[in-house]
Formats: C-alpha cells, sequence, structure tokens
C-alpha cells in the first residue's frame, strides 16, 4: 500500500536518534522531477506493487511512500540536500518479516524502475551489509559507509572509496548515474546472500499469515468483516495494555452489549499477531460471556476472540481519548500539504492555471485514494470504525456460514529445526570465511620466505609471559580499575615486602607496638624496627615468642588441613620439576607417601602461571579468548598452537 503524505507525519522525531523496530527508504529517481512527474512515479509504483502487498497484513502499519520536494515546509532526514523523491518508513516491530518483506519490494521497484537509486536503513545502518559481512572488502564499515550503500537495477551497489573518498548524498546519486552502476556493484558473493535472505518472497510473506476461527461479539466481528487489516490494531492494543487501558477492558462499552451474543468467524493475521495472542495470560472481564470450560473447541475459540475484542476495546477507547481523529478528512490534509508543498506556485484560486492544477490533484488523488486509504484508517480507526458500526447489523448475517478450521500452529512449537537450520548456514559461512582468510594468510607467509608461525615458536621468550604478568600485578591502578600497560616499559613499583609484613605484624600486636612503627620521614629503606628485628637487643619486644610460637603453630595446623586435601597436586613444585629434570621419577609407593607426610615444597609460580596461560590459549582453539586477549594488551602474541609441537 502506498500513498502520499506530509513529510513530517513519516519523520516527526525532532533528535537524530532513529526509532527502534523501524525501517525507512528512499527512492531518488536520476532526473530531477517536477511535482507532477514524481506524482506520476507514485502511482506506478503503486500499482507495481499491488499484487504483492495486497494479500499481506502488516504487523503496526502497512508499506507507503511519500512525495518529499525542496520546497516542502518539513525537510526529509534521509538527504543532506533536499532532493525530489520518495521516502517512507514501516514500523514492522516484533515481525521482522515486514521488514525483510519491504527489502524485497524495494529490490523489485529498482528492477522495474532502473533509473532509481534506493537507500534503506533502519536503527542498526546499512542493515543490509551486516547480512552480507563476510563478503565486504576490509575498508567498509559503519564509519565509512555512509552515503555508499544503494539498491539500483536489482543489485547493491557500494560507491567505492578509492573514487569518492567522502561522498555526500549528491555526489554518490551522480557517480551512480554516470557510471551506470558498473564501477559501484558489490561482489557477486555480497549479492548471493542478499538474494538468499530475500529468497521466496512474496511467497513466504504470504505464508506467514494464519487463519484462525475465534467466537467474538457481533459488532467486533462485523468491523473486522469491512476492514480486516483493523485486526492489526487490535492485537496491538492487547499485547501493549497497560493499567489505564486495562479499565476500558473491564467495562467493554463499545464492542459488547448487554444483548450481543458470540459469533464464529475466520480471522486472518500474521503468525507474529497469532503468537502475541496466545503467548499471554489474560483473564476475561467479569462482563464478557465465556462458554463453559468443558467445551474445550468452543473455550479456546472465544479465549482468543476474548483477546481480539478487548484489544478493539482498549486501541478504541485509547485513541479516541488522544483525540487522533480530529485533523480532517484524507483530502483536506492532502491538499493542506499540496499548498505547504508550494504545489499552486503562487497562483491565484480560480484561475485558469490553478483550476488545471487541482483538476490533476484531484485526479491523482482519486487514483491514489483505494490504497492510501489503508493507511489513513490505520492513522485514524476511530472515525471508520464509528461509521462500520452506524451501519445495520446482527447475529443473523453470521449464522448459517461454513466457516474454516483453524490452520495448524504447529510452526508455533517446532521451530527448533528451522532455528538450527539457520544457524547451520551461518556456521558454514563463517568456516568458510575463516577457511579463506587463513589461505590468505598461508600464501602471505610463502611470499615472505618461510613460514612466520615456525619463527614464531622458536624465537618466542616463554619467560616473557611470567615478567609481563609480574609487571601488570605490580603497576599501580587509578580509580578505574586495572590499567592494563599499552607497552610494557613501565617503572616497576618500588615496594619493600619485608617491610610492610612487619609493619603489619607490629600493628596486630600489643598496644606499645605503635609507638615503634614510626615511619622514616625520609623515605630511605628501612627503619629502626628493621634493625631491631633481627638484633636481641634490650628493648626486644617480650612478646616476640609468643608471636613466633603461634604462627608455627597456625602455619602446622594449616599444612596439615591441605595435606588432607588435593590442592597441592594442582600446582608443579620445585623439587617435582628438578625430579623430573634428573629423572628420578621412579620412586617407589612407600617413599612418595613419606614425601607426602613431608612439609611442603616451594611452587614455583612462574612456571605454573606459563602453564595455566598456555592451557587457557589452546583451549580457544584459534578463537577470542580471556587468555590471548590478556596477553595481547600486554604486548605479547603467542604462536599458532600446533598439534605436531
Amino acid at each position: 500500500m502506498a500513498n502520499l503524505e506530509s513529510e513530517s507525519s513519516f519523520f516527526p522525531q525532532t533528535s537524530s536518534r532513529l526509532p527502534d523496530d523501524t525501517v525507512f527508504f528512499s527512492i531518488f529517481p536520476d532526473a530531477s522531477l517536477s511535482s507532477a512527474a514524481l506524482q506520476s512515479l507514485h502511482l506506478q509504483i503503486i500499482d507495481f506493487l499491488s499484487p504483492f502487498t495486497s494479500p499481506y497484513i502488516w504487523q503496526h502499519e502497512p508499506f507507503s511512500l511519500s512525495i518529499s520536494l525542496p520546497s516542502s515546509s518539513a525537510s526529509c532526514p534521509c538527504t543532506d540536500t533536499p532532493l525530489p523523491h520518495l521516502h517512507g518508513k514501516l514500523k514492522y516491530g516484533d515481525n521482522l518479516e515486514d521488514e525483510w518483506f519491504a527489502v524485497f519490494l524495494l529490490f523489485r521497484i529498482s528492477a522495474a524502475f532502473p533509473s532509481t537509486s534506493i537507500r534503506v536503513w533502519d536503527t542498526d545502518g546499512e542493515f543490509l551489509l551486516i547480512e552480507a559481512a563476510f563478503h565486504l572488502p576490509r575498508w567498509l564499515n559503519p564509519e565509512t559507509s555512509r552515503n555508499r550503500v544503494f539498491i539500483r537495477g536489482g543489485d547493491l551497489h557500494v560507491i567505492p572509496r578509492s573514487r569518492l573518498p567522502d561522498p555526500s548524498l549528491v555526489t554518490s546519486l551522480r557517480f551512480l548515474l554516470e557510471r551506470g552502476g558498473s564501477e559501484s556493484r558489490a561482489s557477486d558473493p555480497v549479492q548471493t546472500a542478499l538474494r538468499n535472505r530475500v529468497s521466496g518472497y512474496p511467497d513466504r510473506a504470504w505464508r506467514s499469515m494464519h487463519r484462525v476461527r475465534v467466537r467474538v461479539p457481533v459488532s467486533v466481528a462485523h468491523v473486522l468483516r469491512h476492514v480486516p487489516f483493523l485486526i492489526s490494531l487490535a492485537v496491538e492494543g492487547f499485547y501493549d495494555r497497560d493499567v489505564d487501558s486495562m479499565k476500558h477492558a473491564a467495562k467493554m462499552e463499545k464492542f459488547l452489549s448487554k444483548e450481543e451474543e458470540l459469533v464464529v468467524v475466520n480471522v486472518k493475521m500474521s503468525r507474529a499477531m497469532y503468537a502475541q495472542l496466545v503467548q499471554q495470560k489474560f483473564q476475561a472481564p467479569s462482563c464478557y460471556p465465556m462458554p463453559s470450560i468443558s467445551d474445550r473447541e468452543a473455550y479456546a475459540e472465544a479465549e482468543i476472540g476474548m483477546k481480539i475484542a478487548c484489544g478493539m476495546e482498549m486501541m478504541y477507547q485509547e485513541r479516541k481519548k488522544e483525540g487522533e481523529d480530529g485533523r480532517g478528512s484524507g483530502w483536506s490534509k492532502y491538499k493542506e500539504n499540496l499548498e505547504k508543498s508550494g504545489y499552486f506556485e503562487g497562483l491565484l484560486c480560480g484561475s485558469k492555471e490553478y483550476k488545471r492544477l487541482m483538476e490533476n490533484a484531484e485526479e491523482y488523488y482519486q487514483k491514489s485514494s483505494s490504497v492510501s486509504r489503508t493507511r489513513e484508517i490505520m492513522s485514524a480507526p476511530v472515525r471508520r470504525i464509528d461509521e462500520i458500526l452506524a451501519l445495520p447489523y446482527s447475529e443473523d448475517d453470521f449464522k448459517g456460514q461454513e466457516v474454516a478450521v483453524s490452520d495448524s500452529d504447529s510452526w508455533l512449537y517446532d521451530g527448533e529445526d528451522e532455528l538450527n537450520s539457520v544457524l547451520q548456514e551461518r556456521q558454514k559461512e563463517m568456516e568458510f570465511y575463516n577457511e579463506k582468510k587463513e589461505r590468505k594468510q598461508k600464501g602471505k607467509e610463502k611470499e615472505e620466505g618461510g613460514s612466520s608461525s615456525d619463527a614464531n615458536v622458536n624465537n618466542f621468550d616463554l619467560g616473557d609471559i611470567s615478567k609481563s604478568m609480574e609487571q601488570f600485578i605490580q603497576k599501580v591502578s587509578s580509580y578505574k580499575g586495572a590499567e592494563v600497560p599499552q607497552n610494557r616499559d613501565f617503572k616497576e613499583v618500588n615496594l619493600d615486602v619485608d617491610r610492610f609484613m612487619k609493619d603489619i605484624e607490629s600493628m596486630l600486636g600489643s598496644q606499645g607496638g605503635q609507638e615503634e612503627v614510626d615511619d622514616d620521614s625520609d623515605g630511605s629503606e628501612g627503619s629502626s624496627m628493621d634493625m631491631d628485628f633481627d638484633d636481641e637487643s634490650e628493648g626486644e619486644d617480650p612478646n616476640d615468642d609468643e608471636k613466633e610460637a603461634f604462627m608455627e603453630s597456625y602455619s602446622g595446623a594449616m599444612n596439615e588441613e591441605l595435606k588432607n586435601s588435593t590442592l597441592d597436586k594442582s600446582f608443579e613444585h620445585v623439587n617435582q620439576l628438578s625430579s623430573k629434570q634428573n629423572g628420578e621419577s621412579s620412586k617407589t609407593t612407600e617413599e612418595k607417601e613419606e614425601d607426602d607426610d613431608d612439609e611442603f615444597t616451594p611452587i614455583d609460580a612462574d612456571f605454573n602461571l606459563v602453564k595455566n596461560l598456555l592451557e587457557s590459549y589452546s583451549s580457544q582453539q584459534g578463537l577470542p579468548g580471556p587468555a590471548s586477549n590478556l596477553l595481547g594488551l600486554m604486548g605479547l602474541q603467542l604462536p599458532k598452537d600446533s598439534n605436531d609441537k
């Protein structure tokens, strides 16, 4: 569906932030068309799209286009310089099918109208590039893609950086026109990735429609018979309900009278809408007539119908309260927009030229009204609902009619296979990309005269790992947290560990210890406490023997406790390493048990650190991970893991 509207209605945001779940698009003709020529192009596109869009019910709003002229009072934010063009937006919400169906339509428009260039984007930016991310040139990223990506002639085009380093919209469109798109057409893998994504449309979009038998009040059935696409607003009203809107559902003043009965009808909606209705629990209002729960089929039909009726009631009352329908009829709004855009060129009302332009405008409005009517009803449904309910209707209109059974909703519960299929396709793309990258790297290594990975293995010093980690641990960090050095040439922290521990012990000692812990004001190494610690002088603290006995007892108890655990076996000890190096590992079981009873042997901290880091790096299997990231930030790059080394 497409229609002519004010630009401001499509882009009401004053900030640069785009609304979520909305896709935007613009169609630029090669020539600078007049208002009449743009109207003609608009009508041709409407006629072209009608067979694709007529059987489809959109999630929130229909696919539509609007004319933007340079003289318009409101400019379209999709352009750096105002240009005559068509533009539109589509809110797809939870139904991603709507967005890709719109992309399919844009590709078809570009193929049917080759003298046009089309832009399409959403909150993520150039999302078409995301779909073909594994096949893009290295220089193309979100920062360099501005004003470069277009759909033209049924293909995706990317303006090359070598030709236009920093293009504006005007220069890019001129480049496409003058070069005919031959230099900007994206590579075949990119085209294939996008064609695969939109393959199956429009049949795929039509298959996503779901038909279900429901029991609804006669008034709801009467409205949906005349305007079937209002089901999207009813589902939206139900799904986005809040405390205030639920007060309207409790009363059901508009769509449920005391004498009103429930009738069985068939309602068509998207699968996303059906899922939004089924997956939410909702208690029927006390005034709503529900059949007995013992009749499972009738109750299930009435439960879905109740949610539709309550959604219709909440939507109607909220729109009426906001006064969204008090903006005049479609023709008056259309005429007002023409006057604001300078369509009548300052002509006097009633003049011959003015009448001619007015006749052209009326003819255009009549031709486009059949499709613009949908958009108008969706934006202002209250008036249309009142008009429908003013017509005579009764329960007899729906009795005696054969209602088809509901479509199977197995897709709602059996989507695992489809999801796995999509994931497998993505996995294959990633594997192909990695293989291609690896082949390129190997070719580069051969050109350089040898395998750089072998050279890295032979020249890499494992001692650098422990040194870098030690420097990282000793480095003082700011209030922002741990600071990973940008280079490995930084000052080491000067910390006297012995003095620090003695100061702590003194602080935990007797009360008189505070007088002995005075720090040196000159900053020299050591202190009077350090000298007295090893010297048996007259000033020795009488509590030293008690503290030493306590520490020995505490250490012994802790060692005995740890001997019963497997903690010591998780580390490599100095004696173990020396034994392995000297070939003394052939001890008897009794000798090993005697060794276990001895005091713990020292742990080789550097060896354990390097060993654990290498094991972590190997478990990454060439993918990014904590070990490679941490070592990379420290300036260390490990060679590739090899099974034969």
